[in-house]
Parts: structure tokens; C-alpha cells; sequence
């Protein structure tokens, strides 16, 4: 008998264990994806990891903000991220990043020390000799 009570008591402490650590996720974004679902209404209470390149020349420190836009991976959609926090040191124009945060009207406002910097030599193909 307590057995079954334990292994019952086993059972729903896995599962609430799994629909909370599922329910807690982020979802992940391209730009064109999280301005899509601000033109429906639909992101200013919901929390996103943004994927996508830096645009080209909008890097812009201004004290401990850090200012830049990014853009889908294949261009276009670009929105403009608000970040404080740590920088990684291959930050720079054109690298793809991962940053969570919230739309809030109309700027992407990220969670401090959340921004990911893609390696390019990850997503790249070899070449063949």
C-alpha cells in the first residue's frame, strides 16, 4: 500500500514538474515574427528570446544602455532592441544574437545579461577540400 501511495505521489510530482517547466518557456522569435504579433495585439505581456542578425551600423552605447537593431536572419523586419547588461565580446554588426525581453511599445526592451551571441562557425558549412 505505500508503495502505491508513493509511486502515485512520484507520478504527479513528475508531471507537474513537466507542465511547469514547459509552461515557464519562451517562446523564440525572428523580428518580423514578434512585429507581426504587435500589429495582432498580442505582445506586450509576453516574454520572447528574439533571434536574429544586428543591423548594420545601429550599434549605439548610451551609458549603460546598449542600443542596436536586429533583423530576420534572410533581412527585413528590423526592431529596435533596448539592452543593459553584460556584452559578449563578439557582439558586433551583422552577428546573429539571442535576446529575451518584451516588446513594449514598439522597442524590443531585454532582460538584463540575456544577450546570446551566436558563433558564425557553428552555422556555417564546411568546405570541402
Amino acid at each position: 500500500m505505500r508503495l502505491a501511495i508513493a509511486l502515485g505521489v512520484a507520478v504527479l510530482l513528475a508531471g507537474a514538474l513537466i507542465y511547469t517547466s514547459f509552461n515557464a518557456a519562451t517562446e523564440a522569435r525572428q523580428p518580423s515574427q514578434v512585429l507581426a504579433a504587435a500589429r495582432s495585439g498580442k505582445t506586450e505581456s509576453k516574454s520572447y528570446e528574439l533571434t536574429g542578425k544586428v543591423v548594420r551600423g545601429s550599434i549605439n552605447h548610451r551609458g549603460e544602455a546598449l542600443r542596436f537593431d536586429i533583423q530576420d536572419r534572410k533581412g527585413g523586419g528590423a526592431v529596435p532592441v533596448l539592452y543593459r547588461g553584460e556584452v559578449p565580446d563578439p557582439f558586433r554588426d551583422g552577428r546573429e544574437v539571442i535576446v529575451t525581453g518584451r516588446l513594449q511599445r514598439g522597442v524590443f526592451v531585454a532582460r538584463k545579461d540575456s544577450l546570446v551571441t551566436k558563433c558564425p562557425s557553428k552555422f556555417t558549412k564546411a568546405r570541402s577540400s
